[in-house]
């Protein structure tokens, strides 16, 4: 299977694509694919990384992500429940190459625009779970009428871009591959001391070489962006009921300096990690 590009399987005809995803973590590598993604997280929680951004996702987030645009969802496996995620995938064209543009559907065309960042819907998830566990059972015209009801509730929704970058470069199979093993590498080591010649050693590149690479397809430099999953996972303890100390945490994060850990978690977050564990709990 190829990282970049990835195919959506689908039969000849087909131009609504229905699929769940079910198990221990969903496909955790670096992928992009022409039809517009929009899931339904039905059960289990982990990472999802578009563009510039690191975020969390859990259990009735939807999330879209527009065409080409690369992305990889980890699911944490520390838990003992499986990932189950419904996704439907369509293109710009699948109902007609000027279907979207009708004036009628500006409110879609914007969030459409918007998936291009990646997007995170903040409302309405009581209202959607039923219709996107319908849908897999529906045949072709009451699966079109259930799409457009989602698609018609989640423009009156609250939600946010997520990235505020995408190279608009798109990868290769070899640049997929390389920048999937560097993320994948992270990911799942983010724990532990991370030096720049192991990772570049990975992606198969001088460490100059590599630093320049990262920063032009993320608009960020690599050990910021390893600070950002480092947090990211932080952020998932302090809500843990475990009530492991902020010291702890840090530890278990990569940080091996408390301070700092106070320090880069206040430049993303905006507030100390205390202060961020007393406002969710």
């Amino acid at each position: 299977m190829k990282v970049l590009p990835f195919k959506i399987p689908k039969a000849e005809r087909d131009i609504l694509i229905v699929q769940e995803d079910r198990g221990r973590t969903f496909y955790e590598q670096l992928h992009q694919h022409e039809e517009i993604q929009l899931s339904y997280v039905v059960s289990g929680k982990g990472t999802f990384i578009v563009g510039d951004a690191i975020c969390d996702f859990q259990p009735n987030d939807v999330l879209l992500f527009g065409s080409h645009i690369p992305h990889v969802l980890k699911s944490e496996v520390s838990t003992n429940q499986d990932s189950y995620m419904i996704s439907l995938f369509f293109t710009h064209d699948s109902f007609g190459a000027h279907f979207f543009d009708l004036p009628k559907l500006q409110n879609v065309q914007q969030l459409l625009k918007d998936a291009s960042f990646g997007v995170k819907f903040h409302e309405h998830q009581a209202e959607l779970q039923p219709m996107f566990e319908a849908i897999i059972h529906q045949k072709a015209i009451k699966r079109f009428a259930t799409f457009f009801d989602i698609l018609s509730i989640l423009t009156t929704s609250e939600y946010e871009t997520v990235s505020s970058f995408i190279n608009q470069k798109k990868y290769t199979d070899d640049e997929g591959k390389r920048m999937s093993a560097v993320f994948e590498f992270v990911m799942n080591h983010f724990d532990q001391k991370i030096v720049l010649d192991e990772v570049a050693t990975i992606a198969n590149m001088t460490p100059n070489a590599f630093c320049k690479y990262f920063k032009q397809r993320t608009n960020k430099t690599f050990f910021k962006f390893l600070t950002e999953v480092r947090i990211e996972n932080a952020c998932k303890f302090l809500t843990n009921p475990s009530q492991l100390s902020v010291a702890e945490i840090a530890y278990s994060c990569g940080f091996f300096n408390v301070s700092n850990f106070n320090r880069k978690f206040k430049e993303i977050k905006g507030v100390t990690p205390t202060r961020f564990r007393k406002k969710l709990l």
